[in-house]
């Protein structure tokens, strides 16, 4: 029986080491999930850096220089393109600048957490050429992207506004809390810790969180405001609305267009 005993519990935490191995090489097709550009009749551009084309879709104002523009950055499972639409209705004098990450739409290369981050850098030093004034919009994943470049000493003077759509306090707390058995905090690579960043941030932010969010867990994205300055953060909640339908509520749109 003892000898049984011993077989099983070899066998269960050899198990259990496969897992953890599984999810440390793959992790990255659970964080990304690129999407092809299927709003092919949106204007776009090429940025490239570090080796890389990056994809971008993007509305221009019919006058030569728009002193506003927004720089998106969407979800994991995103086509910005077909997000483009309704920023430019909620922003119509606003240049708008939407990333598709690497692997996404007809960006090249493969999307990781110190990619994403040195293109966001990259395309904000593009736009400032062009615009005096930046507002920063990211959708869940994209929130950790456009914390950490809010946060950035070089993105501050133009900094008008941040805007924080579903987001959350750091993907190892979400992933502590979908996969408590595991030792998430060793076996992460790309964390995008936004609280460790937010204290830095010197813009009033906007955080838009969704009443019944299934991916984002509420003291997750409480967390997150708590962590950021007390005078320059607000929420709003949009009821009634999930992760993935909030953008459908014309209160979503209102507060997009807020100064």
């Amino acid at each position: 029986m003892l000898q049984f005993l011993k077989v099983t519990a070899l066998i269960a935490f050899g198990l259990y080491i496969a897992v953890c191995a599984l999810l440390y090489f793959k992790q990255r097709s659970l964080i990304y999930d690129p999407q092809l550009k299927l709003a092919i009749h949106v204007p776009s551009m090429m940025l490239s850096h570090d080796g890389q084309r990056l994809d971008l879709s993007v509305r221009l104002p019919s006058q030569t220089k728009a002193e506003h523009a927004v720089i998106y950055f969407g979800g994991n499972a995103e086509d910005v393109s077909q997000s483009l639409p309704l920023l430019a209705e909620a922003l119509p004098q606003a240049a708008i600048y939407a990333l598709h990450y690497r692997g996404y739409g007809g960006s090249t290369g493969q999307p990781s957490e110190t990619a994403l981050i040195s293109d966001a850098i990259a395309l904000h030093a593009h736009v400032r050429q062009q615009h005096s004034a930046i507002t920063l919009i990211g959708r869940s994943l994209g929130t950790g992207v456009a914390v950490q470049l809010a946060a950035s000493r070089a993105v501050k003077p133009t900094l008008r506004k941040l805007i924080l759509v579903t987001p959350y306090s750091s993907l190892a707390d979400i992933a502590a809390n979908s996969f408590s058995w595991l030792p998430v905090n060793w076996l992460l690579k790309d964390r995008f810790d936004s609280v460790q960043y937010a204290a830095q941030i010197a813009a009033t932010t906007l955080i838009i969180r969704a009443e019944h969010d299934e991916v984002i867990p509420a003291w997750s994205t409480q967390r997150l405001f708590d962590t950021l300055p007390a005078h320059l953060r607000t929420m709003q909640v949009i009821p009634a609305a999930g992760h993935n339908t909030l953008s459908m509520s014309p209160l979503y749109r209102q507060l997009l267009a807020q100064p």
